[in-house]
């Protein structure tokens, strides 16, 4: 048996319990730019997410009531009528302050900040709110890499 360290197991717990991801930060879809949405990693994420059956509520809102994936795209995070187990963020880091606090306000269990966003500032809210904290780590590859074994490869463009 591997034995894998504390945060993998966190993680693993994280990912196997988890169901409704709220994405911050979903690629907004421009007129001009529609044959590239495919390629950029948040549609990448939130297709693999949604293959391997979660559920992921896009949050942007420049494309509020607009489609990604065959979900409405949210204006805000308090929009959202359903419990939230999971909110991922493509922001800059920056941002993630201000996302914490509403991530608080909709009682996620989970803010995690994906590859190379991550903020002290944020970490404080979500301790002080009871939340899990994760940054910098991609959602994807840590999904492939505990569950599916396989060494994590991103993004993988389709053609």
């Amino acid at each position: 048996m591997v034995n894998i360290g504390t945060e993998d197991q966190q993680i693993k717990n994280i990912l196997g319990s988890a169901k409704i991801i709220a994405m911050v930060g979903v690629s907004s879809i421009k007129k001009e730019d529609t044959s590239n949405i495919v390629r950029r990693p948040s549609i990448i994420v939130m297709n693999y997410l949604q293959e391997f059956g979660y559920k992921v509520i896009p949050i942007n809102p420049f494309s509020a009531g607009k489609k990604i994936n065959g979900e409405t795209v949210l204006e805000k995070l308090e929009d959202i009528k359903n419990p939230v187990d999971i909110v991922n963020i493509f922001r800059p880091s920056k941002e993630t302050p201000l996302i914490a606090k509403q991530a608080t306000k909709i009682g996620t269990k989970v803010i995690w900040l994906q590859y190379g966003i991550q903020n002290d500032e944020a970490k404080k809210i979500a301790k002080s709110a009871d939340i899990t904290y994760i940054a910098n780590k991609c959602i994807k590859q840590e999904y492939q890499r505990l569950f599916l074994k396989m060494n994590p490869v991103f993004p993988a463009l389709k053609n």
